[in-house]
């Protein structure tokens, strides 16, 4: 099986000057046809207005929600959040350096300032939560690279990075991806504490902790936030936090726009993947000679 890291021989070698200029990843991803990119149906975001930023700019991010079968407990229990407007008027708690950022209620852990939870949210299991099990995987239909040193392959599953060993396939921990927060296990966590990661992807959290989504639009408004000046970069005063003003299903959202991504299925992609992986275009002088999956983010677009 050839995978998305193995090159053409003549690929590797850079242009010379007389020679076609090689185009970049954007330009591959940019002549993409119609066909090869997906819809995402707005059912299956979710939209968090922050507050606005000092100069008064609207700070909007837009989250993919992971599709079946990984996460429905979770996924299903972030729609009721919204669709309760639970988390109108909480805040961003957490941004760590290199790491995370958080947002969900500052006083959750306080049992008796805590705000209450809506009616009718799953617990999700504990057995074997974090990934699909044997017995439950669904291959992908993408080529699955086979050098990760977190698992024996990694690809693509419904547009989100995945990997894979003997027992089964997990979404990881890429920049952007979105996860729940929780407590010391058996604790699962709900869903009403979310975090992205906005550093070096963690990789180490993978099949440790639930993965929901992942952010397409407005990851600069979590990743530009002040860090915080507590253990683990929580905000230690509360004039610290950046409040929320509302997180909505996109289908609830008048005039949001239309996306789509790059299927890992399209030739397309495949060019765009072997251009990330050994970089030819103009100011680069030696290909890397490969790429990890975090290095191969699907790409997203905004459709007019």
């Amino acid at each position: 099986m050839r995978t998305l890291l193995t090159l053409a021989a003549g690929l590797l070698a850079a242009p010379s000057a007389a020679e076609t200029p090689v185009p970049s990843p954007g330009e591959l991803v940019a002549k993409a046809s119609a066909s090869d990119w997906t819809a995402i149906a707005p059912a299956d975001l979710l939209v968090m207005d922050l507050s606005p930023d000092a100069k008064g700019a609207d700070r909007r991010v837009v989250i993919q929600l992971m599709p079946a079968p990984f996460a429905q407990d979770w996924i299903g229990n972030i729609r009721k959040l919204a669709a309760a407007k639970w988390w109108d008027g909480l805040a961003v708690n957490r941004v760590q350096d290199n790491y995370v950022a958080q947002w969900g209620d500052p006083d959750g852990e306080d049992k008796a300032k805590a705000k209450s939870l809506p009616p009718g949210l799953t617990k999700p299991s504990a057995d074997g939560y974090y990934h699909l099990r044997v017995k439950s995987y669904r291959a992908p239909r993408q080529p699955r690279a086979k050098i990760d040193p977190y698992a024996e392959a990694y690809g693509y599953d419904g547009g989100f990075p995945s990997a894979s060993d003997a027992t089964g396939t997990w979404p990881v921990h890429c920049y952007g991806m979105v996860g729940v927060g929780r407590d010391m296990p058996p604790d699962t966590g709900s869903g009403a504490e979310l975090y992205t990661v906005i550093g070096h992807a963690p990789r180490h959290l993978d099949r440790n902790i639930a993965l929901v989504g992942r952010v397409i639009e407005g990851i600069e408004h979590l990743s530009s936030l002040p860090r915080g000046t507590g253990p683990l970069g929580f905000y230690a005063t509360a004039e610290e936090r950046t409040a929320i003003r509302s997180i909505r299903i996109g289908s609830d959202v008048s005039g949001l726009a239309a996306y789509q991504y790059l299927s890992p299925a399209s030739a397309s992609f495949k060019a765009y993947a072997e251009a990330r992986a050994n970089r030819r275009d103009a100011f680069f002088v030696t290909p890397a000679g490969g790429a990890d999956i975090c290095n191969l983010p699907v790409p997203v677009r905004r459709v007019p």
